[in-house]
């Protein structure tokens, strides 16, 4: 199996109605949220989507959060991408801990950083991010309150040293992605 259409129509008829879509070469899998764990046996069984690459989570807002799972076949030389969607008064979709051990990990991961849960994973406990942390910093409503402390990255070109910049015209102020502007900002507590 090679090509990209092969790909999508071995997966079309193992699973039925799913939507495929390829982009640069990529198959990705659109699969409904209660059938998450029953698609992705399928493909490991049937198809030989054996090594489990990286699964991650993307917030897309107002539609929720995407769970994004890359599979491998090594002995078929192809890879596969399947996704799932959980809204964000939702955000829980069942754990693949008893198909593949690997996921743990990244269900941990997931969990921490974006509060998606993982029902039926053996042990959802913080992993990377340090004791007492509050908050979710994948999500796009996490205020990136260091950018607000620290100059963004960029200020000068490559190359420019101070110098350079007597008597420049002033770039405009611009705050990074997700910080509000001054005034807007929740009181302390």
């Amino acid at each position: 199996m090679t090509g990209a259409e092969e790909i999508s129509a071995r997966v079309f008829v193992l699973l039925g109605d799913v939507r495929c879509s390829t982009s640069y070469g990529v198959v990705t899998v659109d699969v409904p949220r209660a059938r998450w764990v029953e698609a992705v046996t399928a493909v490991r069984d049937e198809l030989g989507l054996t090594f489990f690459d990286v699964l991650t989570a993307v917030d897309e807002l107002v539609h929720g959060f995407d769970v994004v799972l890359h599979l491998w076949s090594p002995a078929g030389r192809f890879s596969l991408q399947l996704r799932t969607r959980c809204p964000r008064d939702d955000a829980r979709v069942p754990s693949l801990t008893g198909v593949f051990a690997g996921a743990a990990w990244h269900e941990r991961q997931a969990w921490e950083m974006f509060d998606i849960g993982f029902d039926g994973h053996p042990g959802l406990t913080p992993l990377l991010l340090p004791d007492g942390f509050e908050g979710h910093p994948l999500r796009k409503e996490f205020v990136l309150a260091s950018r607000v402390a620290k100059a963004w990255p960029g200020a000068k070109e490559p190359g420019e040293s101070d110098q350079d910049l007597v008597g420049a015209p002033v770039r405009r102020k611009s705050l990074p992605p997700g910080v509000p502007p001054p005034g807007t900002w929740p009181a302390s507590p």
